[in-house]
């Protein structure tokens, strides 16, 4: 995780490229992450937790039909995330997670560990669902690794 953080730095600062999180079931954790390193304030602007449908509905402006057709927990919800985080703050890249952390809270097409994540960047937006293990601590890391490790690649392929 330490190596991925100026990594990401150093090419958000070469593009001139700003970042904000919106973030539901890592509760922060990602911006938390990220905004603990040095000199991060010249790449990153902000984060939204966007634990509650309404925060997602209201400040992030995912559509209510969308959660409603497809739950928070959903491609089409993160993809909504992480293109109203851009628009809400003002950046080019939005990063966005959706999950079941667990313990409770899983369904047979949902179960604890799922969590989709969306990143929109510059204009484009991408998603994918990952399946966790562990307890609830343990999804949350492993979604904050995740979701570095695939922007990160991402960013190398712009």
């Amino acid at each position: 995780m330490i190596n991925i953080v100026p990594q990401i730095a150093n090419i958000l600062v070469d593009k001139k490229w700003t970042m904000a999180t919106a973030e539901s079931c890592t509760g922060g954790l990602v911006s938390a992450t990220l905004t603990d390193f040095s000199g991060s304030s010249a790449w990153f602007s902000g984060a939204i937790v966007a634990y509650s449908n309404e925060v997602k509905i209201s400040l992030l402006k995912v559509p209510e039909i969308t959660i409603k057709e497809h739950g928070a927990v959903s491609e089409q919800t993160v993809r909504a995330m992480a293109e109203g985080v851009c628009k809400t703050i003002g950046t080019d890249i939005g990063l966005s997670l959706s999950g079941v952390a667990g313990p409770t809270g899983g369904s047979p097409e949902k179960p604890v560990g799922t969590v989709w994540m969306g990143w929109h960047i510059n204009g484009a937006t991408y998603s994918k669902k990952f399946l966790f293990s562990g307890d609830r601590m343990s999804v949350k890391q492993q979604s904050l690794q995740k979701i570095l490790e695939q922007l990160l690649e991402i960013l190398r392929q712009s």
